[in-house]
């Protein structure tokens, strides 16, 4: 009989000033019906209250972009997912129709303004580590080969399994995924696992396309 993994995750943290929330989701039936309200409601809200021009400047965007530089990432060649995810829709583009629980987290991302993955969470295989990504080291990514080199970057025991710019291959979630986790980088001083668990919330409470199974913080002494 397989063990359940446990959850969150156990993650050796290398790069100082992160904070991660995690939550473990299971996808509802008929859920993409649910989910084109929010996302026409988060673009409008992220033009409501952001800029372009003055983007980098956001408290929590300009955080995110000082924790990539530490790590040894220019975030103006390597944006943050969340700030590329900002730049489009101030650009007039729409939220993308992806995937259900994708749709979640990129709502979650635009709300909270930090980079947001979600992983097929049987493609997962803890323990986990965040670190700066190693001279050599590529990924599988969804925009193809990726130089890991100074990038903040999460693996587990399989290698390499996001970066907070494009996520991985490996995990992605796919239209057989049912159950997938949700991880957000949080910048820790700026925002706290609490605003990450209300964001969450409201999101689901406006498109239940999912039950969230638990939710967890790492470091969890943060």
């Amino acid at each position: 009989m397989m063990m359940e993994t446990p959850f969150p995750p156990h993650v050796h943290f290398e790069l100082e000033g992160w904070l991660l929330f995690w939550a473990d989701l299971e996808l509802l039936p008929a859920a993409e019906a649910r989910l084109e309200s929010l996302r026409g409601e988060v673009a409008a809200k992220v033009r409501h209250f952001y800029r372009l021009a003055t983007l980098g400047e956001q408290p929590t965007v300009a955080a995110v972009r000082r924790l990539f530089r530490q790590a040894g990432c220019d975030p103006a060649r390597y944006r943050p997912a969340s700030e590329a995810l900002l730049r489009r829709l101030l650009k007039g583009e729409d939220l993308p129709a992806i995937h259900p629980l994708v749709d979640l987290g990129n709502c979650v991302s635009a709300e909270l303004a930090v980079p947001v993955c979600m992983a097929d969470s049987s493609a997962i295989d803890p323990p986990l580590v965040w670190r700066a990504g190693r001279a050599g080291e590529t990924m599988a990514s969804l925009k193809g080969p990726f130089d890991l080199e100074g990038k903040p970057l999460l693996l587990d025991r399989q290698g390499p399994l996001d970066v907070p710019i494009t996520g991985s291959e490996r995990v992605k979630v796919t239209q057989a995924t049912s159950r997938a986790w949700l991880v957000a980088y949080l910048p820790t001083g700026v925002l706290d696992a609490g605003r990450a668990q209300d964001a969450l919330e409201a999101a689901i409470a406006a498109a239940p396309v999912a039950t969230v199974r638990g939710t967890g913080v790492t470091p969890p002494s943060a």
